[in-house]
């Protein structure tokens, strides 16, 4: 049985938002039965964690509308240090929902790749982001969830990498809210075709509190022999209530590689599923969270081995701290004909207070005999012999703890295949824990 859903936006503005964009038909037709589908279905169910009171549906506004940024210099301090100044030609910015600021390098350009907002690209380029939006990674009929974010679709971004093709900086993308009625229905789609190679890293970051919400929907598709690295992270205000899914495809000997440091202060649910769909395929799923204050977090990080030779790794580090409360749920799952496949997991969480709670499950779902699997996982709090033996060397409380939590952290920190993201997640990691 499904409850009813009540949202403060009507079908019929939903349409009309379409149409005002010029998008296409084949987009207007989805959102409108997406809509439709949204009472038929159900909500997601993350393990042990109850998310039916939370707020999904209930914003202020569908779309805000934002003044676009002239130059990088306009960009607020705190998004300014997220930027490396040396890597500036390949940059998107976001603001609320409005595409704020939109720069390619000129080689990029006579390649074939396109880095543009979501907008754009099915204006632009309708039959390419039909041919992957939302009917391989993510499906809109998943889940009222899934379903919702396609009816509200309001954001994001598409990278297009053609075949052969192998872009050797970073591509960045930055989603500003500072709008208090903002909320973030984005779309991230990152396509890269047979032999080519890309790094995508985005930034999620509020610089304005008020009570909202975000949907978040990334989906790669990665083709053969591709090498996609994926880095994120996300520091949205406590008031902001997340649904995040991140999906990849891997084609024969594609390589996905994830690095997510999700930092976010208010209440999250975050997937992040790995299809291995060729043989030789290959994934790696690196995660590093800090929970505080009241939030409730679950985190669910799956790898799917279906192709032959497939390899999939989860290696995830989590601090919780005040009254907070973080859910790890890995899977590795082989499915049967997944012959020589091997997935590997790894959780451990730490537990800096007495009222934090930190869960990790390691789960392993084995349908095929010849193949290799195995998982750790432990949660528990800080060593009272390193608190000693660092306050015995004239080291405050808080600074030994700091430190302990940095050592905690530093396996994942450190492993973490984007420099640029590396150097955000210890900035952030070292705010959160003070």
């Amino acid at each position: 049985m499904t409850t009813e859903v009540k949202l403060p936006i009507e079908k019929e503005a939903i349409i009309t938002f379409s149409t005002q964009n010029n998008e296409p038909n084949w987009l207007s037709e989805l959102r409108a039965k997406a809509f439709d589908a949204m009472n038929d279905l159900q909500m997601p169910k993350p393990d042990k964690t109850n998310i039916k009171n939370w707020n999904f549906t209930d914003f202020p506004a569908h779309t805000v509308n934002s003044e676009v940024y002239s130059s990088l210099e306009e960009l607020p301090a705190e998004v300014k240090l997220l930027l490396d100044a040396d890597q500036s030609n390949n940059l998107y910015i976001q603001r609320n929902n409005t595409p704020a600021y939109a720069t390619i390098s000129a080689e990029l350009k006579d390649q074939g790749v396109i880095f543009t907002d979501i907008f754009t690209a099915v204006r632009e380029h309708s039959e390419l982001v039909q041919k992957y939006f939302m009917n391989q990674a993510i499906k809109v009929s998943e889940h009222r969830l899934t379903a919702l974010h396609a009816a509200l679709m309001n954001g994001g971004i598409f990278v297009y990498v053609p075949k052969n093709v192998v872009i050797k900086e970073p591509l960045q993308a930055v989603f500003i809210r500072d709008n208090k009625d903002a909320s973030l229905f984005n779309h991230v789609l990152i396509v890269a075709e047979d032999n080519s190679e890309v790094t995508y890293v985005e930034n999620y970051i509020s610089t304005v509190d008020g009570a909202g919400l975000a949907n978040i929907a990334s989906e790669v598709i990665a083709g053969a022999n591709t090498k996609v690295l994926y880095g994120a992270v996300d520091t949205l205000s406590k008031d902001v209530v997340t649904y995040v899914n991140r999906r990849g495809i891997a084609a024969a000997n594609a390589r996905i590689e994830w690095a997510l440091g999700q930092m976010n202060d208010g209440n999250t649910i975050s997937e992040n599923v790995t299809n291995l769909m060729g043989d030789g395929s290959f994934a790696d799923a690196k995660t590093v969270v800090v929970g505080r204050g009241e939030q409730k977090q679950n985190f669910t990080t799956s790898i799917v081995h279906f192709g032959k030779h497939s390899e999939g790794l989860i290696l995830k580090h989590g601090v919780v701290k005040d009254s907070a409360s973080s859910i790890f749920n890995g899977i590795g799952k082989i499915e049967h004909g997944a012959s020589k496949s091997n997935a590997e997991q790894e959780s451990r969480v730490l537990m800096l207070s007495e009222k934090a709670r930190g869960d990790a499950n390691p789960i392993l779902l084995i349908d095929e005999d010849d193949v290799t699997a195995g998982h750790a996982a432990s949660v528990g709090r800080v060593d009272p012999l390193q608190m000693y033996y660092l306050m015995s060397r004239g080291i405050p409380k808080k600074e030994a703890e700091r430190l302990i939590i940095h050592g905690f952290l530093a396996p994942v920190v450190n492993e973490l295949p984007v420099e640029g993201v590396k150097k955000q997640l210890v900035e952030v990691i070292e705010r959160k824990v003070r």
